[in-house]
């Protein structure tokens, strides 16, 4: 996107009567888009819907009957005792959805962003739709979420409600269908397949119906990224036009592609009552508002990732760390596992300060005051789900310092005070949902401020009940927590984790009161810099990234299994938000050392290990490797990112991940080697292609590097082995 473009305006009504023979169709009635995106609706008929939707220089269809199968409604909707409008488990083609007329649609523009409102009503009932379709101005992409209102004068219980649906894309039979498997401490693996695999042809004009099949997929409960990313695409394989998707919901999700009339659907949608046992009652005049939905247009899934990467920079909450970007070290992983103390940080905040992080974040077993002598002994099991340090994670809830592990005085005071004094920021990891079954909170916070099932049952999760961030007794909990540690004790960094997962009632009404109490502690405290993490990127979702500064990608502890994660994770967050592990060791070769902090140097790193054991001339690779993410960070920010060899396969041998900086002719490339015989590897760059290109190595040990016009050239020796590199045309 150009910022000194001028905007082009939303267009008006459009009215286009084609000849088809000896009759007249009309196309469609309202045409409603910008530079970058185009929406054909046709309002006029007896079921609204949207035509087609396109990017500027996309041949158009000569006339309606190519796209006439996509008849389905702008939005579908199930309330209990009314359901699909024909037999099968979708929620595609509902009874309510084809009753909804046009009533009326508006349409405005202002920051930047396009916004079309289209209200619907219900012929029999006293139900009225509003769709809402927003697009930020010169990027293709369209958000689009639905509000419900109960004019009538009984009450109606929804039982699901789409956010967007779209039913004119291309027939099965030319495309792909993705998706990305996202499993703890596997994340973001994306596969493909023909639709047609999962979309079957079943003769629609012997039996005058289309087929039951479709893919359908979808997250559950408050890990909503844990078995999927809430995201998918589509790419057509005659042309390479790409659809790509977020969900963003921090709670549960549905999507769904199918066939319909020769032609691809898909449906998005949050929870529903028969994926997610999820229920909305509406009293008269109550309103609903479902989880948003976004979806990407781009010449391939490269193209497409670009658009929904720019859009992600525009839905977030400004803050200076995007940026910034400064340098974390965290102490947990690989080092003291969740088992802080004095005399162990105070070697390491001095290492991590020598070597040249900015932040200093003492993560889990800060509060532990109860279990063990602090030696490091208890099994950590690579995830601060675990008992490091004792009996502590079945009675967290207070948030106060251990005395235990921090004698002296001054306590942990005195530590956080060291942090300030060698120049870094001072962090603490923090849970803030839970309450251990063993801690006075349990008792002493109303049942009311828990979630709980069905019976007024506590939900209760690994010794730990999840707090209800819609009672104000939680949210009053929380906000003395957070004034204390930030406010009192100047702490300028909060790692949020999550080690629990739930499906209890009024789930999706808590991930929406949290999003709002973590913006509200962003408004009293705007310097704080907020990391969102779930097991490592089990919530991973577009509505906790529009609010947290940065997210976990992984709680991976092998640097040999963390480049298909690292590589891939800009799919799901912009790499200015994507932290990403580096943890060198002091018994580490120098080419183990440069691998690991290799694959933080296209994200955000989170630096941790041994630093403090180091010898001088090993603690120098680490703050040379830092130094060179410095020089490039400035560039991350505004960057989009490619894959030179494909999105990679978990057991790929060689991985590579290319981050390109628009309006700049500058393109950093990433390669990792972690196996196999090949010394050499042909990086295909596809924007760079028949231009002189000047290549610059900035990190990692490497063979010959060259370019051949169309590729980049690289040797890597041996295995394991990473190289980055900067290309200049």
């Amino acid at each position: 996107m150009n910022p000194c473009q001028p905007p082009r305006r939303g267009f008006g009504p459009v009215r286009n009567d084609s000849a088809a023979g000896d009759r007249v169709t009309q196309e469609f009635s309202y045409r409603w888009g910008h530079s970058a995106l185009t929406a054909d609706f046709d309002l006029d008929g007896r079921t609204p819907r949207l035509v087609r939707l396109t990017v500027p220089g996309e041949p158009r269809p000569e006339n309606v009957t190519e796209t006439a199968g996509a008849a389905l409604p702008l939005v579908d909707v199930t309330l209990l005792g009314q359901g699909t409008g024909w037999s099968g488990p979708r929620f595609t083609g509902t009874a309510l959805g084809q009753r909804l007329t046009h009533r009326a649609h508006h349409a405005a523009y202002g920051d930047g962003w396009h916004h079309l409102t289209v209200q619907l009503q219900d012929r029999r009932g006293g139900l009225t739709v509003f769709v809402e379709y927003s697009s930020p101005d010169a990027v293709p992409v369209l958000r689009a979420r639905v509000r419900l209102r109960n004019d009538g004068d009984t009450p109606v219980t929804v039982r699901s409600v789409s956010s967007l649906l779209l039913g004119a894309l291309p027939s099965p039979d030319v495309l792909d269908v993705h998706r990305a498997r996202n499993d703890w401490l596997a994340e973001c693996r994306w596969y493909a397949e023909e639709l047609r695999e999962s979309v079957p042809d079943v003769g629609r004009a012997f039996h005058g119906h289309d087929g039951r099949a479709g893919v359908r997929l979808a997250g559950h409960g408050s890990w909503p990224t844990d078995g999927h990313l809430a995201m998918g695409a589509l790419t057509d394989r005659t042309d390479g036009r790409c659809w790509l998707w977020q969900i963003e919901s921090a709670a549960s999700w549905l999507w769904e592609a199918g066939e319909a009339d020769h032609h691809t659907y898909l449906s998005l949608s949050g929870p529903t009552a028969d994926d997610h046992q999820w229920r909305q009652v509406l009293a008269p005049g109550a309103e609903f508002t479902s989880e948003y939905a976004a979806l990407a247009l781009g010449d391939g899934f490269d193209g497409a990732l670009s658009a929904l990467t720019a859009y992600r920079r525009r839905i977030r909450r400004p803050h200076p760390d995007h940026d910034r970007l400064p340098v974390v070290f965290n102490d947990y992983m690989n080092t003291l596992m969740g088992d802080p103390t004095t005399e162990k940080l105070l070697p390491l905040i001095d290492a991590a300060a020598e070597a040249g992080a900015e932040y200093f974040c003492v993560d889990a077993g800060w509060y532990d005051d109860e279990g063990g002598d602090g030696d490091g002994e208890g099994d950590a099991g690579g995830d601060e789900d675990a008992d490091a340090g004792g009996g502590w994670w079945d009675s967290v809830g207070a948030w106060l310092p251990a005395t235990r592990r921090f004698p002296g005085p001054g306590g942990l005071q005195a530590v956080l005070g060291r942090i300030r004094e060698r120049g870094m920021v001072p962090g603490l990891w923090l849970e803030p949902e839970v309450v251990g079954v063993r801690s006075p909170l349990a008792a002493e916070l109303p049942d009311e401020a828990f979630l709980r099932h069905e019976g007024g049952v506590r939900v209760t999760e690994q010794g730990r009940h999840q707090l209800d961030l819609t009672h104000p007794a939680a949210r009053a909990h929380l906000d003395r927590t957070v004034d204390r540690i930030v406010g009192e004790w100047g702490v300028g960094y909060l790692k949020l984790d999550y080690n629990i997962t739930t499906s209890a009632p009024g789930l999706l009404d808590h991930t929406r009161a949290w999003l709002s109490w973590l913006s509200a502690v962003l408004d009293r405290h705007p310097g704080l810099v907020v990391e969102n993490c779930g097991s490592g990127g089990l919530r991973m979702d577009g509505a906790s990234l529009a609010v947290a500064q940065l997210q976990s990608t992984s709680d991976q502890q092998d640097p040999l299994r963390y480049p298909p994660i690292a590589a891939s994770a800009p799919t799901a967050v912009p790499p200015e938000q994507g932290a990403v592990w580096a943890y060198p060791q002091p018994e580490f070769t120098d080419e183990e050392i440069a691998f690991t902090l290799g694959s933080a140097l296209l994200g955000r790193v989170h630096l941790s290990g041994h630093l403090d054991r180091m010898t001088s001339r090993q603690l120098r690779l680490v703050r040379d490797a830092l130094v060179t993410y410095k020089a490039v960070r400035g560039d991350l920010c505004q960057s989009v990112p490619f894959w030179p060899l494909g999105l990679p396969g978990w057991r790929d041998a060689r991985v590579a991940l290319g981050m390109r900086v628009p309006f700049l002719d500058t393109t950093y490339v990433l390669v990792w080697r972690r196996a196999g015989d090949d010394a050499e590897v042909a990086l295909p760059i596809a924007h760079l292609a028949g231009r002189e290109v000047r290549v610059d190595v900035l990190h990692g040990a490497v063979g010959p590097v060259a370019w051949d016009g169309a590729a980049l050239r690289v040797t890597l020796p041996r295995a394991p082995a990473v190289l980055l590199t900067r290309l200049t045309a």
